[in-house]
């Protein structure tokens, strides 16, 4: 098992567990205090967000250790039910009862005290259908008509529910993820561009018929706008501030201004902006630099996978770690419209933390069934007496 990739994930899972114990208080008191004056809590809390976040590590850590010692090929028989049942749930957003509004979006499905928001196992779940898909279809891939079309499809039934939420980071994501996977899986770059040229001419004006959406893209093209800036770019301004205010070594751990308030969804969207209020740049490219480190080791676990499905499974999940990490951070630098994706183990929100661990653990599995080759250049080797180990 590669050691060192477990050892990221788990350092930036804890501190990020550290960070939303720092960046929340303040909206732990103000939402347990609503709580309380409406009978459903004894008293005000200012670790609400710190303790959920507690479990949902707890259960990240199981879902994670299940999935690692889990044998990566039993995905590839699991991949259909799993990924039908995953489109069930995401029907299931949208009846009475069952689906949960959040926001503007409904993307979340409660039942049993418990919500969940299938956007977030759609990921995986669509990384192994599309990898037993593209498996199967491999001297077909390249052609228009028995290659692309077919996959095209796919991705339309995968992502129209996603749409209609409407949850655009996450339609974002899972398009990038199926697209890294159709091109290296020898797809065709023209059709790709074709497709996304048409679906952006297409779907970008039924996107921009919801008033929030286009408050976002407006928000994005004119940020100093003063009136903008003030109402709707309000989230961004903020970002903005709490990042510049970080300078090189921050104001320091626990000591951010903007949580008190003035940044909205501070633990969760933008928790990227107060860690760098707190921690500053210098602090804040030791958290970057390990996600680059995780990322291509989990592109190296991909490459010395033993057979194809183990390779583009691998793939898609450290493709769908990078894309998620770059668009909340470009989000949080005002280098992108607002999405609503969580950072990756960081950001409170357990949906996005159980997916994205269980997904780590199905590469750590994948590194236990490396090649020969592989295993044995780990090996420790004699060298004039002394042992040397080949990373």
């Amino acid at each position: 098992m590669d050691a060192f990739l477990l050892g990221i994930t788990v350092g930036l899972t804890l501190f990020g567990l550290a960070m939303i114990a720092s960046v929340s208080v303040f909206e732990s008191y103000q939402l347990t205090e609503y709580l309380t004056r409406l009978g459903l809590r004894d008293a005000p809390s200012n670790s609400f967000y710190l303790w959920r976040s507690f479990l949902h590590t707890i259960a990240g850590f199981g879902v994670m250790g299940l999935t690692a010692i889990t044998p990566y090929r039993v995905w590839e028989r699991l991949a259909r039910p799993l990924f039908l049942t995953i489109l069930v749930l995401l029907v299931a957003v949208f009846i009475p009862g069952l689906g949960n509004e959040y926001g503007t979006a409904y993307s979340w499905v409660q039942f049993a005290g418990f919500s969940i928001q299938p956007s977030e196992f759609l990921k995986p779940a669509l990384i192994f259908y599309l990898a037993v898909w593209l498996q199967k279809r491999e001297q077909l891939i390249g052609t228009f008509k028995e290659g692309f079309i077919p996959f095209a499809s796919l991705l339309i039934l995968s992502t129209v529910f996603v749409a209609v939420q409407p949850d655009l980071g996450s339609f974002l994501v899972i398009s990038c993820i199926a697209s890294v996977m159709f091109f290296i899986a020898v797809g065709n770059i023209l059709h790709l561009i074709l497709g996304g040229g048409l679906a952006s001419v297409m779907g970008l004006p039924i996107i921009l018929q919801e008033e929030y959406v286009r408050n976002r893209f407006l928000a994005f093209l004119s940020p100093y706008n003063p009136t903008i800036s003030e109402t709707i770019g309000f989230q961004i301004k903020q970002a903005l501030i709490a990042i510049g205010s970080g300078g090189f070594f921050g104001v320091g751990y626990g000591k951010s201004i903007q949580k008190f308030g003035y940044l909205p969804e501070v633990q969760a969207d933008m928790i990227f902006a107060a860690m760098a209020e707190e921690l500053g740049f210098m602090r804040l490219m030791i958290v970057l630099g390990l996600y680059a480190i995780l990322v291509v080791r989990g592109y190296r676990i991909a490459r010395e996978a033993p057979d194809r499905f183990g390779f583009l499974i691998a793939l898609g999940i450290t493709t769908w770690i990078a894309v998620q990490a770059l668009l909340n951070i470009a989000v949080n630098l005002g280098l992108f419209p607002l999405t609503g994706l969580t950072l990756p183990f960081i950001s409170y929100g357990g949906s996005s933390l159980v997916s994205v661990l269980g997904g780590v653990g199905v590469l750590l599995n994948i590194s236990t069934h490396s090649t020969e080759e592989v295993r044995a250049a780990r090996r420790p080797r004699k060298l004039g007496g002394f042992e040397a180990l080949s990373f």
